[in-house]
């Protein structure tokens, strides 16, 4: 027996009877929306419907799906479904078994297992789409999540812009993915880290980027004032490895082949020259040294160590040494 197909939020959904779940509101409010987008334009007269399911009464849904005299498409949202009444679930059930013909109805259920005979029931339906909208906790998730923001766009960005844009709204996906639309209707041209710099250079000074800049230049002391305001504030130690790793690799990479271009390394030309200029002093052994380091620390902060933060400071100040001194040794 088939069941509902599953899509991702971005999806396109071609069924009448969509549940769109998971505690992601900003994702579930992006889909709810494309898919009202869509049936609005197939049909302009669509009329759409909000019930909330924590205050639902008995025949509601019936009601708004009945056809009216002019037999104008119903498009029904059913927010809270985690809070619904019994007789959402009685009447979902009913719905689900009998869809009304021209409507379509979107079940919206953030958390929980209130309901779960319904949803059960819709899972199990292939008359149904289930969007399911996650929390993006992982730093890759949110490096994916904008990279798909540009490329549906159309637009091209650097892997440095795409980790500053990150760093700079790590804590708030709907922040990070209005940073994104701003950058694709302000920008003519591809988006590379010096153009976020100058629309969010506020919110990233104290990125891992910031953190990498001051350690390369030999500035411990900075680097380590800017790491622990960034662990301070939430920032997860992952996501400042990766920042810092990003940098140091494009720093290997450069070093055994002064000749790689810009498009090569996938940067913007001005990090290229800002790179050949951090590698001034820098040995084989230094960049071997960090690399090593480098995975110390990523498996510290991934719960190898129980101080990942002391991992990360240990490879600051080796970095900050060129990779060939750490104070206090």
């Amino acid at each position: 027996m088939s069941k509902a197909k599953q899509l991702t939020w971005n999806q396109a959904i071609e069924t009448s009877i969509v549940l769109v779940s998971g505690p992601e509101d900003y994702l579930a409010s992006r889909c709810i929306r494309s898919y009202r987008e869509k049936l609005k334009a197939t049909d302009p007269l669509l009329e759409i419907s909000t019930i909330d399911g924590s205050g639902y009464e008995s025949g509601q849904l019936a009601n708004l799906t009945t056809p009216s005299l002019f037999d104008e498409p119903r498009f029904v949202i059913i927010d809270n479904v985690e809070r619904c009444t019994d007789a959402l679930i009685e009447d979902g059930l009913a719905y689900l078994s009998d869809p009304g013909e021209g409507s379509s109805v979107l079940f919206r259920h953030s958390s929980g297992v209130r309901g779960k005979k319904l949803l059960d029931a819709l899972k199990a339906s292939p008359l149904v789409s289930v969007v399911v909208c996650e929390k993006l906790s992982k730093d890759q998730d949110r490096i994916d999540f904008a990279a798909g923001e540009f490329k549906s766009a159309g637009k091209k960005v650097t892997n440095a812009a795409l980790r500053a844009i990150v760093d700079a709204f790590s804590e708030d996906i709907a922040e990070l993915g209005s940073a994104c639309q701003q950058l694709i209707q302000d920008t003519a041209d591809g988006i590379d880290e010096k153009v976020v710099e100058k629309y969010y250079g506020g919110r990233i000074e104290t990125s891992s980027f910031k953190v990498a800049d001051a350690a390369v230049a030999g500035d411990s002391g900075t680097a380590l004032a800017l790491l622990r305001h960034l662990i301070t504030s939430g920032q997860d130690p992952v996501a400042i490895i990766g920042g810092i790793a990003m940098k140091t690799r494009n720093m290997a990479k450069l070093y055994q082949n002064r000749q790689v271009t810009a498009a090569q390394l996938g940067v913007a030309p001005w990090v290229i020259d800002k790179t050949r200029r951090d590698l001034t002093g820098w040995t084989d052994e230094g960049l071997a040294n960090v690399a090593l380091e480098m995975a110390v620390a990523d498996a510290a902060a991934k719960g190898a160590e129980k101080d990942a933060v002391y991992a990360l400071e240990r490879l600051v100040l080796l970095i900050a040494h060129k990779g060939l001194q750490v104070a206090g040794k």
